[in-house]
């Protein structure tokens, strides 16, 4: 066993699997879980960089490393990763967001040691030249153009971030402004490798079958000898309280109406995250749930209706998205939402109602914790958004705590008209401009 890592916290993971944190002296973080129902591991490397950590007019940076990272390294000729991946029989992906990017491997546990071999190299000697970095810009750009300029539910999405935020940088776009990633610069994306793909801003999560001494002696040949950066200091962005509601409307290409409605959130760190995400569900995350019923089911003035609250490390937004039924509009839509707020309130919800959300959403917390990939992706995503992976089991806690008076509190806290944002998009008509209403 080697002697070179310290270990750091261990908690449970799930019935019968305890996560235990690790550290090398170079600042690398890892997360190991076993898991032996399957012969396979879940692999990942999350990197402590995404669009928060961008600057404006540098918009889309850390997105298009997620892209650049399956690309040729000193020793992998172009296309030689994923090859090399699915010649196991395994499986390689990545995603970026606004507090992280993270790559990850999903393999037979007889080649785990490939995996770390492949994700190394790639910490370390990506090669970063006009033709590759050209390539992928192309890829990056066709995509910005198919997922938000050429549909409307992305451009109803990148809006609502644009207006709800004026000074937090989640107030930009993961994916980055079009007009940034043309001009984002060889030197600034060597810079970028440099600072954010270093060993002391990263942690490897491993879950599944394999021995716990092996992983740590083999992360250690791979990564041991890989120097520390220097991070920049991370400036706290306090965003300023929003004290007026901000709408937006602009006419696009659709049959009815479409809005996105953002209720102004703390971060999923915060108490209140887990009696607001059992409001979510109470208001869109079933058939019979409020809103759900009665715009879809009731009246047929809609045909869906969503809600969400993002899990971002600083305060974020419940969102509301709505696709209206012909014959109905946004504005009357928006009148059912302030009615049912206003219910909420004004009568707070039943103990068998909130129970039932707590259920459905207790359930889906669970389900996303049924195999390694997903044991994985949430010990991953508590470490690097929150700070500590034993976070995922303080909101499990929290989930189950949840009482009628704490969905009456955060509904009269978070859910006024004064701290949310709306974009709608009109079918369009001749003549028609946009409007942007503070």
């Amino acid at each position: 066993m080697t002697m070179s890592w310290e270990l750091e916290a261990e908690a449970s993971a799930g019935r019968g699997v305890t996560a235990r944190r690790y550290r090398l002296a170079n600042g690398l973080g890892l997360i190991s879980a076993i898991d032996r129902r399957a012969p396979i591991v879940a692999l990942q490397t999350w990197y402590r960089v995404g669009s928060r950590h961008e600057r404006p007019g540098a918009t889309g940076m850390a997105h298009l490393f997620e892209h650049l990272m399956f690309g040729q390294t000193e020793r992998l000729p172009p296309g030689e990763f994923d090859r090399l991946v699915e010649r196991t029989g395994g499986e390689s992906n990545a995603a970026t967001w606004v507090d992280w990017t993270y790559y990850r491997l999903s393999l037979p546990a007889r080649d785990l040691p490939l995996g770390i071999q492949l994700e190394a190299e790639r910490m370390q000697h990506l090669v970063l030249e006009p033709t590759p970095v050209e390539a992928e810009r192309d890829v990056v750009t066709n995509e910005r153009r198919e997922r938000v300029e050429d549909d409307v539910d992305g451009w109803l999405d990148e809006q609502l971030m644009a207006h709800a935020f004026t000074l937090h940088p989640y107030r930009w776009p993961t994916i980055g402004w079009m007009e940034d990633i043309r001009a984002l610069a060889l030197p600034d994306m060597r810079s970028f490798y440099r600072t954010w793909y270093a060993p002391n801003n990263a942690t490897i999560v491993c879950v599944g079958d394999f021995d716990d001494a092996e992983l740590r002696e083999l992360i250690e040949k791979h990564y041991g000898h890989i120097p520390s950066a220097q991070l920049p200091e991370q400036e706290r962005i306090i965003e300023p309280e929003q004290t007026r509601e901000r709408i937006v409307r602009a006419p696009k290409p659709i049959a009815t109406d479409r809005l996105l409605v953002g209720y102004k959130a703390p971060g999923q760190d915060d108490a209140d995250w887990a009696p607001l995400e059992i409001v979510a569900t109470m208001l869109a995350g079933c058939p019979s749930a409020r809103l759900y019923r009665r715009l879809v089911i009731d009246r047929e003035a809609a045909s869906s209706v969503d809600a969400q609250l993002t899990p971002f490390r600083d305060p974020s937004l419940l969102r509301l998205a709505v696709t209206t039924a012909r014959g109905h509009n946004a504005d009357e839509i928006l009148q059912t939402i302030d009615r049912e707020i206003a219910g909420l309130i004004e009568q707070p919800p039943t103990a068998s109602e909130v129970e039932k959300a707590k259920a459905i959403a207790e359930t889906d917390f669970w389900t996303s914790l049924v195999d390694v990939d997903g044991k994985a992706e949430a010990l991953g995503h508590y470490e690097t958004a929150l700070g500590d992976f034993r976070k995922l089991s303080v909101l499990a806690e929290r989930l189950a705590q949840v009482t009628t008076e704490d969905v009456a509190r955060v509904v009269r806290t978070y859910l006024t008209s004064n701290r949310r944002t709306i974009v709608i998009a009109e079918p369009e008509a001749d003549g028609e401009e946009d409007t942007d209403d503070e």
